[in-house]
């Protein structure tokens, strides 16, 4: 049976979502209109092109929240490295002053949060491994 949320690639099936926060260089104000709106066009693009699914953007004017899927093979930290640093130079490229604004040429805090969702509880997860002995011993 398949779940409508899943997805796959040639040797897996998955549904993993990742809450990505991160903020800008000195939290810097600096993703007011326009540059906000076009950082949400570059993030959604960024994503397109990689093959990550984005359930939900939000731009702050010194933060992003993104909620995306990427695939088991590719770690987490290798996209979201790659997301921050394509959007800052497709950013410094279209808005040059943000750079002025910023010292040492960097657009990104280095560090970012992240968090798994799913569907399921850790509870949920737990319980339904610990009955699985049982489960097996009653067959």
């Amino acid at each position: 049976m398949k779940h409508e949320a899943w997805k796959s690639t040639g040797n897996c099936v998955y549904e993993t979502w990742y809450h990505v926060v991160w903020s800008t260089k000195y939290r810097r104000k600096v993703l007011t209109p326009p540059v906000g709106e076009a950082a949400k066009e570059l993030l959604q693009e960024i994503c397109t092109k990689h093959g990550y699914e984005m359930k939900g953007l939000e731009v702050m004017p010194d933060h992003i929240h993104l909620f995306i899927s990427v695939p088991p093979a590719q770690a987490v930290a290798t996209a979201v490295k790659l997301i921050k640093g394509a959007s800052a130079r497709m950013l410094f490229t279209r808005f040059p002053q943000v750079k002025k604004r910023l010292w040492g040429g960097h657009l990104w805090n280095p560090s970012y949060y992240v968090g798994t969702a799913g569907h399921v509880s850790s509870e949920t997860i737990q319980r339904y491994i610990e009955r699985q002995k049982e489960a097996a011993e009653e067959r």
